[in-house]
């Protein structure tokens, strides 16, 4: 479309899926996002800021191959090589865990900026989301998965919603079940996709039709359901008794994370999924995602995923989680009216603008009226205003 076609509207659309903050949006995505750097640095968690842009290998290695389809491409002039807009900034993060910090101790990391992606995940779904989040690395006991869980619920009472309730799902259980019953890649691959439908007939329709050992076939059957609260992992033990020592384990793994966050968060509800498979390809152990009473997506999710920093040469245990700072921004209660500010009218007093820097300095917001074109100090959304008395410049209530 050349220009002299194009409309006036047109011209200022944006493309689909794409949004800009105006305020007083931004201003309240601002606020949320001061107040979850600092919770986070109050728990040991370092701020990293990646780049947005990296070479497409680095960013669709490990955990990354998942996003090819979500990931922008373009070609670096300077190099000639294919870059990549992020879609997700955890591959990067685990980079710079693996190949910058070079600690043998657990590390800390939190992270916050805009990812983009290709399509929407979800009709209606932002292409653009803020993503904010926090990993661990180098600790592989459940005990790091129920700090970042912790982490992931002390996020969300910071919007003012503490009633989430946590799903809790394991991809050892399906991936050892998998290979007990020595399924190929493409039997595996149809009956993951069946299972994140809940498809029992179509479950069983596949299990019927491979020559599997009976209590193979049993087991990988009983998958779509089991789920329900934490009583679902007695049955499950049950159910899948003679699945092996993978599977034993990764039921025991998620007992243990049930009965730690049981002590440091009481009351937090909690459901398990068995058959929960986020992030199947990359996760290694326990997956986990919170919901809010009323909303059908989770506001926050995340897992472990072991070994991500391999593929940059530095193999370490890592749990994680995120969210849409955008998403958590929605789950605030009303924004209030601005507080307001200090309207100074213009002068070239320099006693005046003293006055106004200090008031800045004190945390104030002071907008100076600009000659020709001062208005009221309630068009600049003001409630007070700087006025000459007795010499000195007070600050003094908008008449009524």
């Amino acid at each position: 479309m050349n220009e002299e076609t194009l409309t006036d509207s047109g011209r200022w659309l944006l493309p689909e899926g794409i949004e800009e903050l105006l305020p007083p949006e931004a201003r309240r995505v601002e606020q949320l996002r001061r107040r979850l750097i600092d919770l986070y640095d109050g728990w040991g968690y370092d701020l990293v800021i990646p780049p947005f842009v990296e070479y497409l290998e680095s960013l669709l290695t490990g955990v990354g191959h998942d996003l090819e389809l979500k990931t922008f491409k373009l070609t670096d002039q300077l190099s000639g090589r294919l870059l990549g807009v992020r879609a997700d900034m955890t591959p990067q993060v685990a980079r710079i865990d693996a190949r910058r910090l070079h600690s043998d101790l657990p590390t800390r990391l939190c992270y916050l900026g805009t990812v983009l992606h290709t399509r929407p995940g979800a009709a209606g779904e932002t292409r653009s989301p803020l993503q904010v989040g926090a990993e661990l690395y180098g600790h592989a006991g459940v005990e790091s998965d129920v700090e970042v869980l912790c982490l992931m619920l002390e996020t969300l009472r910071v919007t003012g919603h503490d009633e989430a309730h946590v799903d809790l799902g394991h991809v050892g259980i399906f991936r050892g079940l998998s290979r007990r019953a020595g399924l190929s890649a493409e039997q595996e691959g149809i009956l993951f996709e069946a299972l994140q439908r809940k498809a029992g007939a179509e479950i069983e329709a596949s299990l019927a039709g491979w020559a599997l050992d009976p209590g193979d076939r049993a087991m990988l059957g009983r998958l779509a359901a089991l789920n329900g609260g934490p009583g679902v992992l007695a049955e499950a033990r049950a159910a899948l008794a003679d699945a092996g020592a993978e599977v034993e384990a990764a039921l025991a793994d998620l007992e243990r994370i049930a009965g730690l966050l049981g002590q440091r968060m009481p009351g937090v509800p909690l459901y398990f999924d068995l058959a929960e498979l986020r992030g199947y390809h990359y996760h290694t152990g326990p997956v986990f995602a919170a919901y809010l009473p009323g909303r059908g997506q989770a506001v926050a999710q995340g897992g472990r995923y072991d070994d991500i920093g391999r593929v940059f040469g530095r193999a370490r245990p890592a749990t994680g989680f995120s969210a849409d700072l955008r998403a958590l921004v929605s789950l605030l209660p009303e924004a209030r009216e601005p507080a307001g500010g200090i309207y100074a009218p213009w002068t070239e007093d320099p006693a005046q603008a003293s006055r106004v820097a200090e008031l800045r300095a004190a945390g104030e917001r002071v907008i100076c009226a600009l000659p020709g074109a001062e208005g009221t100090p309630g068009a600049h959304g003001c409630d007070r205003v700087l006025v000459l008395q007795g010499g000195s410049w007070t600050v003094t209530p908008v008449a009524s």
